[in-house]
C-alpha cells in the first residue's frame, strides 16, 4: 500500500495509520487444533494466532482478517482457507500490507507451492513475515527464506519416508497399520513403565456377528443384499467416526467385508501379505470357501423367486441340475406347485428327461429318508462306546502325522519368509510375489484345517460325534414336528445332495460325518429284509446287536483312516450340529 508524499499532511497522516495484516494459521491434525496451549503451545492454533498479533504489534500493523485451516497437510496448496486467503489478498491488494505466518512451513511445505505463493504476493504488493523467523524483502532474508521453505520440503519428504519404513516394520512384525476393519477395536495401551503400545483386539459386541457373516455366505445360500439385511436386523452396525454416524451394515459394506484377509489373520500392505499378530476372526479354509462363492457369483445372484426348505437341496439325478419350483395352473385356475429339473426347463439339457414332480410328495419323501436313518438307540449306544475305547490307541498315529504337518507348515512359511526377502531386495518383482503368495495362502489353508482338525482334543472330537448321533436318533421325528426355518438346517447339515429320480424317487447323500455314522442305519436294513426273505420262524425283528454290530464294526474299521480329514471335521459343520442339537433339545 502506498501514498502519495507531495502532500505533507497526507504524509504524516499516513505514518500515523496502522499497516493492515491478514494472519494465516495452519495445524496437520485435528488435535492440535483443539489444543489450547502448554507443552503443544508451538503448534496450536490459539498459540500461532497469539503469536502473529504480536509480531504485527511490533511492526506497527493491526490484524484485520484471520484465517485458519484445521488438520489440513501442506504437502498441496489446495487448501480450503489457504486459496481464500489468496484471494481476499488479491481482491483487497490496495489494502494488505502483510501476511503473516507463524513459520514458513505453516505456510507451505514444498518448494513449488511456496514459489507459486509468494510470486502471487509480491504480484499483489504484500509482503510475507514469519512471526518466528527473519523473514523480509531484504536480500537476506529472502536468502534464509528459500533456505527455511527447503528445510520444510525436506522435512515433509523425509517424515513421510520415516512414517512409510515404521508402518512397513509395523506390518512386517505382524502389526495393523491403519485403522481395523469391522469387528475389531484399535486399542492404546500405556505400560507400568509409561511406554505406549497400540495394538487390535475384537469387538465383543460384533466378532461374533462378522464371524456369522462368513459363516452363513459360505453356505451358498444367501445374496449379499439379502445377508445385509439379516445381520443389520440382528444388530450389526458399522462404528461411529466424528463425521459419520453408525449405521446398519449395507450390501456395499459387506461386500468389501467378506474379502479382505485381515479377518483370516493377514495384513495386506502394498499388495504384499504378512502373517497379522491380531485374532483371526474366522480360520483361512472358511475365508477360502466364502471367496469360492463370491467368484461363483460373478455373473451376478439372484433373490430366491419361490423360497422352500428344500430349495438347494434338491438336485435331478438324471443330468445333476438344481431342481427348482414352477407353478402349473388347472382347468379350474387351481395352481399347484411342482419341483422341475432347471437344465430341461431351461432347455439347457437337451437329453434330460426328468419329470415335474408335485411339492407334497416331495416333501413326504424326504420325510421317509428322516424315518429310513434315524439311528435306533442301541445302535448309538454302540457306536459312542465303540469309539471311545477306539480313540485312545489312534491318537499316537495321528501325533506322528500331526508332527508331519507342522514341518510342512514350517516349511511353507519358511518359503514365505524368503520370498518377501527376495522381493525386498529387489529379486523378485511384485507381480510374481502375489503369485507365490496365493498359492502359498491355499496350501496353508490346506495344512491349516487337516492341523486344526488333528489338534482338536480327543474329549471335544467324542462330544462332536455324541452330538451328531443324537441328532440322527429319532431325527425323523424332529423333522416333523420342526419349522420351515429349521428343516432347511437340518437338509444342509445332514445330506450333501437330494437326488430326485425320473420316477419322483428322492435318494440322500450323506454330507460328514453323517455320511459314516449312517452306516448302522443302512446295515440294520440290510439285515431286517434278509430275515424277512427267508422265510423262516425267526422273528421279523432286526437281527442280534451282536451279529449286526460285527458289520458295523467292520464297516468303521478304518474310521479313523479315512474321516478325520477336513469333510468330517469341517467346524463349521460341527457347530451348525451343535445348533441343532439345542434346538432339538427345546422342540
Amino acid at each position: 500500500m502506498s501514498f502519495s508524499t507531495e502532500n505533507p499532511a497526507q504524509a504524516i497522516a499516513a505514518s500515523m495509520t496502522p499497516k493492515f495484516a491478514v494472519s494465516y494459521l495452519r495445524v496437520s491434525t485435528r488435535g492440535q487444533a483443539e489444543r489450547g496451549g502448554g507443552a503443544d503451545e508451538g503448534f496450536s492454533i490459539p498459540a500461532q494466532c497469539e503469536a502473529n498479533k504480536k509480531k504485527a504489534l511490533s511492526m506497527g500493523a493491526i490484524v484485520g482478517k484471520e484465517f485458519v485451516d484445521r488438520g489440513a497437510s501442506a504437502k498441496s496448496a489446495d487448501r480450503p482457507e489457504l486459496q481464500k486467503m489468496l484471494e481476499y489478498v488479491k481482491e483487497n491488494a490496495d489494502r494488505v500490507d502483510y501476511v503473516i505466518v507463524h513459520k514458513v512451513d505453516r505456510l507451505a511445505r514444498n518448494r513449488g507451492d511456496d514459489i507459486d505463493i509468494m510470486r502471487a504476493l509480491r504480484e499483489y504488493g504484500v509482503q510475507l513475515v514469519s512471526a518466528s523467523e527473519s523473514i523480509d524483502d531484504t536480500p537476506a532474508g529472502m536468502l534464509l527464506h528459500g533456505i527455511m521453505s527447503s528445510i520444510a520440503e525436506f522435512y515433509s519428504q523425509n517424515l513421510a519416508t520415516e512414517v512409510k519404513k515404521g508402518m512397513g516394520e509395523k506390518v512386517k512384525n505382524g502389526g495393523t497399520a491403519s485403522r481395523a476393519p469391522l469387528g475389531y477395536l484399535n486399542i492404546r495401551r500405556v505400560d507400568e513403565k509409561g511406554r505406549e503400545e497400540r495394538t487390535v483386539v475384537l469387538d465383543e459386541e460384533r466378532a461374533p456377528l462378522v464371524k456369522l457373516a462368513f459363516e452363513e455366505y459360505a453356505t451358498g445360500n444367501w445374496t449379499i443384499s439379502g445377508l445385509a439385511d439379516y445381520l443389520a436386523d440382528l444388530g450389526l452396525t458399522t462404528r461411529a467416526t466424528p463425521k459419520v454416524p453408525s449405521v446398519p451394515i449395507t450390501q456395499k459394506a459387506l461386500n468389501a467385508l467378506l474379502i479382505k484377509p485381515y479377518y483370516k489373520g493377514i495384513v495386506v500392505y502394498k499388495g504384499v501379505e504378512y502373517p497379522g499378530s491380531h485374532p483371526a476372526i474366522v480360520s483361512a479354509s472358511l475365508w477360502q470357501k466364502v471367496q469360492e462363492v463370491l467368484a461363483s457369483h460373478i455373473n451376478g445372484e439372484r433373490t430366491r423367486e419361490h423360497p422352500h426348505f428344500l430349495k438347494g437341496s434338491l438336485y435331478c439325478k438324471n443330468c445333476g441340475s438344481r431342481m427348482i419350483i414352477t407353478y402349473a395352473k388347472s382347468g379350474s385356475g387351481v395352481r399347484y406347485p411342482y419341483f422341475v429339473c432347471a437344465g430341461r426347463h431351461s432347455k439347457r439339457e437337451k437329453t434330460c428327461r426328468q419329470k415335474a414332480v408335485l411339492i407334497d410328495v416331495i416333501e413326504e419323501r424326504v420325510r421317509q429318508i428322516y424315518d429310513r436313518y434315524s439311528l435306533p438307540a442301541d445302535i448309538r449306544e454302540y457306536l459312542e462306546k465303540w469309539l471311545q475305547g477306539h480313540i485312545e490307541e489312534e491318537r499316537k498315529k495321528y501325533d506322528i502325522e500331526l508332527d508331519g504337518l507342522r514341518r510342512e507348515k514350517d516349511k511353507l512359511e519358511r518359503k514365505r519368509k524368503k520370498l518377501l526377502e527376495a522381493h525386498y531386495n529387489d529379486a523378485i518383482p511384485l507381480d510374481l510375489l502375489k503369485s507365490e503368495q496365493q498359492k502359498i495362502a491355499k496350501q496353508l489353508a490346506a495344512i491349516e484345517s487337516q492341523v486344526t482338525a488333528h489338534e482338536s482334543t480327543f474329549a471335544d472330537i467324542l462330544r462332536h460325534l455324541s452330538e451328531a448321533l443324537e441328532l440322527m436318533e429319532d431325527c425323523g421325528k424332529m423333522y416333523r414336528v420342526a419349522d420351515d426355518h429349521i428343516r432347511r438346517m437340518m437338509n444342509q447339515v445332514i445330506f450333501s445332495k437330494l437326488w430326485v429320480g425320473a420316477d419322483g424317487e428322492v435318494t440322500a447323500e450323506f454330507a460328514e460325518p453323517f455320511r459314516t455314522l449312517v452306516n448302522a442305519a443302512q446295515v440294520s436294513t440290510v439285515y431286517d429284509k434278509k430275515e424277512e426273505t427267508r422265510g423262516t420262524n425267526v422273528s421279523t425283528d432286526r437281527l442280534p446287536l451282536l451279529s449286526r454290530l460285527c458289520v458295523i464294526q467292520n464297516r468303521l474299521s478304518d474310521f479313523f483312516g479315512n474321516c478325520l480329514n477336513n469333510d468330517f471335521f469341517g467346524g463349521d459343520n460341527w457347530t451348525r450340529t451343535s445348533d441343532l442339537l439345542r434346538v432339538k433339545q427345546a422342540l
